[in-house]
């Protein structure tokens, strides 16, 4: 499990666009959550994103020259961070989710952490693309995938990815 000194544990979700990363991320997040754990996810948007808004305060900080802005309310907190070079996302996990017993990673595919791979619902399986990554500690799709040297778990059983998450990489049996 890549654990960077001092952070938490990270485990990647990577697959093609659409084929269903964040639906498998958001019900193991419940199971994982339903565990007692605390769950961190960082995902990567690939094309950009926005946060803040124009004619929002922390637009127009941002807008005025700001390298960072923070917004906190009373149980929320975002920081937005303008950056020469792209995010490491196991600083990031260091940095931002010390106290989480978990980080997800949601694509980085080439990032040398462990990862399950989703392949979607089409039949037969597509070829996966992660297939010689030695990383690559299981699949998510439901069914056979050919000759697959991890385990498979249905996309929808979340349930048992939860189990098999927290023994593989937290030291635990069924949520203990």
């Amino acid at each position: 499990m890549a654990k960077p000194t001092g952070g938490p544990p990270v485990l990647g979700v990577a697959g093609r666009s659409d084929a269903g990363k964040t639906t498998l991320l958001e019900g193991l997040v419940r199971a994982l959550k339903a565990r007692g754990l605390c769950v961190a996810v960082i995902k990567h948007a690939a094309h950009g994103f926005a946060m803040d808004h124009p004619g929002k305060d922390s637009h127009r900080l941002s807008a005025a020259g700001a390298d960072a802005v923070a917004v906190a309310s009373e149980n929320r907190a975002a920081v937005l961070l303008s950056t020469p070079v792209p995010p490491n996302p196991l600083q990031m996990a260091q940095t931002f989710f010390p106290f989480a017993d978990l980080v997800l990673l949601e694509g980085y595919k080439n990032l040398p952490v462990p990862k399950i791979e989703v392949l979607g619902f089409a039949h037969p399986a597509p070829k996966p693309l992660l297939a010689e990554d030695p990383n690559l500690r299981a699949y998510a799709f439901p069914g056979k995938v050919e000759n697959a040297k991890v385990p498979v778990f249905d996309p929808d059983d979340y349930e048992k990815l939860a189990d098999w998450v927290v023994g593989e990489f937290l030291g635990k049996k069924g949520g203990d």
